[in-house]
């Protein structure tokens, strides 16, 4: 029988079978890896583990541990979930159900009918029923004109939109028990390997996310390979309500919204204000020690600037409408980003290869369009302000610039307690270059410069095509937080395109002009977006250096009221910030309000601490810790900011 190689990830080749299926690979690695795996990649395509290899192959085996085999297994999820709501409501619409990044969705469309959460238990418990069949997932490629006809008897025309776009050879459908459904493939072996199942919520949402087409009903749920995985899970979910930043956000008096002032647009109270200034004034203090400099940027720019850039044309439809003047020559857009108004800056004066690198940072505030039904809180709105920064050097610096860089995002993550991250290299699409500005040789130089910089820096990397932004690179920062919840948090762009665009130049040693080279960053992202996952991953306890008040003095009655206030007084000397708590309650209440406020440190004055100038001490979640002086605790606060912020 004729043997084709196939390559494994570690580099090692074997030889099998023509016609050998990805299970039968891993079951000639070991019966536990073959009982366990539930798709693999074949030359980077996501295929079922019965499908045959027929040629020489790199192969990938993943599990339910593997992101990958997450997003298979939920994807599969959907089918049976499609299959169950055509059960529940015969005749609906069927149109797309993708696996997320917890779960998976399918949107549907309902007609006269409609799904409310007393709904939840029954299609939960059809869905296991079917999945307990066992049901094989069988890939067909069906022909356009098949495809076409089976939709037009259904008269869906959701899917008969999405197949005339596709060409005949391109259309797969994929077969289940009686259930079939147009899908390019990725999917489980069976339905059997689906044990638990939750459906999560219901809600409406447009088709392809434009609010001109019809509004669909979208049911979330999300599905495991163990029942009891769903309820370590559930209980997560309970964990993550209480620690949702638009909760604790009102709580704790940071931000609020107002549906006059608009949607998506946040207002800073004035805690939030004064713990964004703290953040701000680090990320400062950062900066100036890494050799940048501050400038400050309009709200709004001429259009023909971001034409210029090519943001009017990638982006220029998810902007806000542009803003007319009296002057019918003049337009202007509210700023989607600050790196063209950086670059004017570059272009204000002459520069030489002595001036590089030169590195402008500007807290600046942007406005991007987001639908209604995308905000979300601080994580998106429309209105939010970048801690961004563009450095322009010369290709010899380009490496040292994006490692110097690097150890700045990690000392923000060390600092706020972001200590579990993987480094994502986000590249252009290996096909579709059509989404790009720029030549194939500046993409390959920057796209080496951030492989080189973090293969230097020793960071834990995935590699990602199609991620990169339209002009360059990236490196992404993805953080996960104290609920194992991934975010993408700070970001490095390397960029030889904006400068060509701009005409950016500068005199080199040998007198000849040159263009120099951008790198775009910024650690925090937006202030918005990483105020709120930092109150989600520390729960509203922010770290000491950060908090608003990092102590609160509470006298036991209102006569040691004038002591507690001469004992903060000797604590703002030493810049520990807090208040006192001079209410008419008992000491009890007094202390589980302030835990309540999650304040860091609870200081009781008595009669004792009066006579003695000290301080019983306790702190937040951890209770007493004994008497201290004022300037032993003092001592001790400056300790513990020390050692993050270090």
């Amino acid at each position: 029988m004729e043997q084709i190689k196939i390559t494994f990830p570690d580099g090692k080749v074997k030889e099998y079978p023509k016609g050998v299926t990805p299970f039968e690979i891993a079951k000639s690695v070991s019966e536990g890896l073959a009982r366990e795996v539930i798709t693999a990649k074949v030359n980077g395509k996501t295929v079922e583990t019965v499908t045959p290899i027929n040629s020489d192959a790199s192969i990938q085996l993943y599990t339910w541990e593997s992101e990958e085999g997450k997003q298979v297994f939920w994807h599969s999820s959907a089918h049976i979930l499609a299959q169950t709501l055509e059960f529940f409501y015969p005749g609906i619409k069927l149109t797309i159900g993708p696996a997320i990044e917890n779960g998976f969705y399918y949107d549907v469309d309902l007609g006269e009918k409609n799904i409310s959460e007393s709904d939840f238990k029954k299609i939960e418990e059809k869905f296991l029923e079917f999945a307990r069949q066992k049901a094989e997932f069988k890939i067909k490629s069906v022909s356009k004109s098949d495809a076409l006809n089976l939709y037009n008897e259904q008269q869906n025309e959701f899917k008969i939109e999405l197949i005339e776009n596709l060409t005949d050879g391109e259309i797969t459908f994929c077969d289940h028990s009686n259930f079939t459904d147009l899908c390019r493939g990725g999917h489980l072996p069976n339905t059997g390997f689906v044990k638990a199942v939750k459906i999560t919520n219901v809600a409406g949402a447009y088709w392809r996310g434009n609010e001109k087409n019809k509004q669909l009903t979208r049911v979330y749920g999300i599905s495991f390979p163990k029942q009891k995985m769903l309820e370590e899970y559930l209980l997560l979910l309970e964990e993550a309500k209480k620690r949702d930043h638009r909760k604790l956000g009102k709580e704790l008096e940071l931000f609020t919204f107002s549906q006059k002032v608009g949607q998506g647009l946040p207002l800073w109270l004035p805690k939030g204000a004064a713990l964004r200034e703290r953040l701000e004034n680090f990320m400062r203090n950062a900066q100036k020690k890494a050799g940048y400099v501050s400038v400050v940027t309009p709200h709004i720019g001429s259009k023909e600037l971001y034409v210029t850039s090519g943001h009017y044309e990638k982006y220029g439809a998810d902007s806000f409408q542009p803003i007319h003047t009296p002057d019918e020559n003049e337009e202007f857009l509210l700023k989607p980003m600050n790196c063209p108004h950086h670059c004017e800056i570059f272009n204000s004066s002459p520069k030489s290869y002595k001036d590089l690198p030169l590195r402008l940072a500007e807290f600046g505030t942007v406005y991007r369009y987001e639908q209604s039904g995308e905000l979300h809180g601080l994580t998106r709105v429309r209105g939010f302000t970048q801690d961004d920064a563009h450095i322009f050097c010369r290709n010899d610096q380009v490496e040292d610039e994006f490692k110097k860089v690097i150890d700045l995002v990690l000392y923000v993550f060390s600092a706020l307690g972001f200590n579990d991250y993987t480094a994502q290299i986000s590249l252009r699409d290996k096909e579709n270059r059509e989404k790009y500005i720029g030549t194939d040789e500046n993409w390959e130089k920057a796209e080496q410069a951030i492989i080189n910089a973090a293969h230097d820096k020793g960071l834990k990397t995935e590699v990602e095509f199609g991620e990169a932004a339209f002009y360059g690179p990236k490196l992404d920062f993805m953080v996960k937080d104290a609920l194992g919840r991934k975010w993408q948090l700070g970001t490095i762009q390397v960029d030889y395109n904006l400068p060509e665009r701009f005409n950016l130049e500068y005199t080199g040693s040998d007198n000849q002009k040159h263009r120099p080279v951008m790198i775009h960053r910024a650690p925090f992202g937006s202030m918005e977006r990483f105020v709120a996952v930092l109150i989600e991953h520390c729960g509203g306890n922010f770290p000491l250096w950060l908090s608003n008040e990092q102590a609160v003095l509470l006298p036991i009655s209102e006569k040691f009221n004038e002591k507690a206030q001469e004992l903060l007084n000797l604590l703002n000397n030493y810049d520990i910030r807090g208040l006192v708590d001079n209410r008419n309650e008992k000491i009890g209440k007094k202390i589980r309000d302030a835990e309540l406020k999650k304040v860091p440190y609870m200081l009781i004055v008595g009669e004792k601490e009066a006579e003695t100038n000290t301080l019983a001490v306790r702190k937040h979640g951890k209770g007493d810790m004994g008497v201290l002086t004022v300037e032993e605790f003092a001592t001790m606060i400056k300790k513990e900011i020390k050692e993050h912020t270090n």
